[in-house]
């Protein structure tokens, strides 16, 4: 059963441990240093509550059914993926390297100063923070981005080539002028000014992947 203390707002610590005692104890610590807590026996009952609230994950590495780095795995497939923090008493050097290839916060043993896992809290939960900032960024962008028309999606496609004005006339077999019109209207639509910030713009959002031809069979 879950520990459902927490706040309607800031940042929760979702703490994951099939170690009943351990989890209280580490809920405590949290809760001590001012941290919002929650408290789950295990990944897949706090999968099943989890809804988009931010902060970070504790987790522990061996647990039945779903463990740690299952549980990251399943974490990454959210829409705002969580960072996790590996809290273990029976970490080794390969399994910290793959969990930090994946992205993990930390990963530190039950034995690790309470200073050590209050810091990688603090940063997770920093980090947390900056990957909604930039999600909320680049949805305003997608958002504006929708607004264009398909002619001035057109535009925007050669501009970011750096395509003239001229070429873009004869490519699209418009009039210099108009494509003048489209640019300033793309531009203004987007809030951008240059064709870099167009340039960083589309591939932030992946628009236009030009895959290069391949080559048929035997040759």
């Amino acid at each position: 059963m879950s520990d459902a203390t927490q706040s309607d707002h800031g940042p929760v610590v979702h703490v994951v441990d099939d170690d009943a005692s351990f989890l209280v104890a580490v809920g405590r610590l949290l809760r001590a240093a001012g941290r919002t807590v929650r408290t789950f026996a295990s990944a897949a009952e706090l999968l099943a509550q989890l809804g988009d609230t931010p902060g970070c994950v504790i987790a522990d590495l061996r647990m039945p059914g779903m463990d740690g780095l299952d549980l990251q795995q399943a974490l990454l497939r959210q829409a705002n993926a969580l960072p996790v923090i590996f809290l273990t008493g029976e970490g080794d050097i390969p399994t910290s390297v793959r969990a930090m290839r994946h992205g993990a916060e930390d990963f530190l043993t039950k034995q690790a100063p309470q200073e050590d896992l209050l810091a990688a809290v603090d940063r997770a939960i920093a980090r947390d923070a900056r990957q909604r900032a930039e999600g909320a960024r680049l949805r305003a962008l997608r958002t504006r981005l929708d607004t264009l028309s398909p002619r001035e999606h057109d535009v925007l496609r050669q501009v970011v080539r750096g395509r003239l004005n001229k070429q873009i006339a004869a490519d699209l077999g418009i009039g210099e002028r108009t494509v003048k019109l489209h640019r300033t209207a793309i531009t203004t639509k987007l809030q951008l000014r240059s064709v870099a910030e167009l340039t960083r713009l589309v591939q932030e959002l992946g628009l236009f992947v030009e895959h290069p031809p391949t080559c048929p069979k035997g040759q």
